[in-house]
């Protein structure tokens, strides 16, 4: 599991528009807020989704970028943004590879049956590319909020 005070695991995934995006575009210039949800238009991953865009402005004002990371497809990412009208930017990992380097792939066991998912959880990246807070686990309702908070204790609101 990442610490707090850990270098963020870089990646390189597609965005719903299936354009590349790396941790490392916003070193030196954005907080990022990276959350990991299980499932496009599930109810909980669209409570969690619908909070993080309606709170977007603010995390503008701090100078933070929210990413929401699943092992959706471009497409259904695509989709799910356009039936809610979300704002947050939304970045497939079909493959999972940024899911297990910031260890967020489980064990599950729905009905009788064992899978591998994603377990809801959210890091808050520094301009430096530093784990300032790592949330595994996370409920979505009112999460979005708590996460805001969080990221007004490390940023300066810009002028």
């Amino acid at each position: 599991m990442l610490q707090p005070g850990d270098p963020a695991p870089d990646f390189e995934l597609p965005t719903a528009e299936m354009e590349m995006i790396r941790l490392g575009d916003f070193r030196g210039s954005r907080n990022l807020v990276v959350y990991f949800y299980p499932k496009d238009d599930t109810p909980g991953c669209t409570l969690e989704a619908n909070d993080f865009s309606e709170l977007l402005d603010e995390f503008e004002v701090l100078e933070t970028t929210v990413l929401g990371i699943s092992r959706d497809t471009c497409i259904s990412h695509a989709a799910f943004r356009d039936k809610y009208g979300l704002r947050v930017e939304l970045v497939a990992d079909p493959d999972g590879l940024a899911c297990q380097a910031y260890d967020v792939l489980q064990e599950k066991e729905v009905n009788g049956e064992k899978r591998v998912g994603i377990q809801r959880s959210t890091f808050i990246i520094d301009k430096e590319g530093i784990v300032r807070h790592a949330l595994y686990g996370v409920v979505p309702k009112d999460h979005a909020a708590e996460v805001l908070e969080l990221v007004r204790g490390i940023s300066q609101p810009k002028d």
